[in-house]
Order: C-alpha cells, then structure tokens, then sequence
C-alpha cells in the first residue's frame, strides 16, 4: 500500500542521491602510475581490444586535477613513495585508488628495504586486483567493483567529506592484511 501502486507504469522513482550516484560512476576519470609490467596490462586495457571509452573512462588525466581514480600498477620504491603521495593529494574529492598487481598490492617477491610492501603504506587502497601482471579483464572487473560498491554509494553534499575523512583515516590507520589483499576493503 504505497504510493507506487497508484502511479501509471512509467513513472521512474528514486532520489537525488541515486542519479548523482549513478552519474559518477559512469564518468571516472583514472590517473595512471605505471611502474613495472603491470603498467603494460594496464595500458593494454585502454587499447582497442578492451576499450574503456565505452565505460566512460576514455580520459586518462595527464594531470592528478583532472582525475578521480589512480591506477597504481607495479612495485612502489621508497623513492617514489613521496611522489605517489604527492599525485594523491593534488587529486580533487572524491577520489578512489586501485591497487593492481602482487607488487602494489603486497611487495610482490621484491621483500627487501627498496620496495614499499603495499601501496596502502602511503595511500588509502580502495580494491586490490591480484595477478602478476594481472590480466585487463581483472582490472575491468576491478573498476566495475569500486564503481558499483564504492562511486555509485558515496553520498552527496556535506556528509560526503565527513564520509570521505573517515574512511582515508580508517585505511591508513591499519594497512590491509596479506589474507585481505586482493578483496575489496
């Protein structure tokens, strides 16, 4: 007994919240941090075969202010750390990060003091795509996980940058767990 059942059948109902939802998940902008092979399958994605245009993601940002994803693909040196904090924080709100391959995700088999162990050392890691390299399927699966689960709720206006505050605290207060990464945090 609602009021649905007296509207004609063509009559679209939902919030606000919903469409802005809905439209920015389907404008994600990534910014690219290629570091190693895995930048080669990243750069594969975007190549005619997978073609992320038909996502609405044909816009690779050449600069961190044009982009609202980075694609962190390969192993991170504690020299590079500094710089991949830096594109981070120059990026606008909202802002997501995909960490793709075992290297940006844990280290990979480079276990010595050159290599940062996981990315979410220095930036809040939103999905994890596993593989060494990962294949472009896994990292369009990986998209559609943080547009669907993450883009698509985040909620508009003030308490969008309280929301936005917590979770960056929260992920960078206690970095994911060998066992969580390659999940959806």
């Amino acid at each position: 007994m609602g009021i649905e059942e007296h509207l004609p059948g063509d009559v679209l109902l939902t919030t606000v919240e919903k469409v802005a939802g809905w439209a920015r998940s389907r404008s994600v902008w990534p910014a690219t941090v290629g570091l190693a092979c895995c930048g080669i399958e990243m750069m594969h994605t975007a190549g005619p075969r997978h073609d992320l245009a038909r996502f609405g993601m044909e816009k690779f940002g050449a600069t961190p202010r044009e982009a609202d994803l980075l694609i962190v693909s390969g192993r991170l040196s504690q020299k590079m750390a500094p710089v991949l904090r830096q594109i981070y924080d120059q990026m606008p709100a909202p802002k997501w990060v995909i960490a793709m391959g075992v290297c940006s995700s844990s280290g990979g088999m480079f276990n010595n003091y050159a290599i940062v162990q996981g990315v979410d050392h220095v930036v809040p890691v939103d999905v994890y795509v596993p593989g060494c390299p990962p294949r472009p399927e896994m990292l369009i699966d990986g998209i559609f996980k943080l547009r669907k689960l993450k883009v698509a709720k985040l909620p508009i206006g003030g308490h969008r940058e309280e929301v936005e505050t917590e979770n960056e605290r929260l992920a960078l207060a206690k970095p994911a767990t060998i066992e969580q990464k390659g999940l959806l945090r």
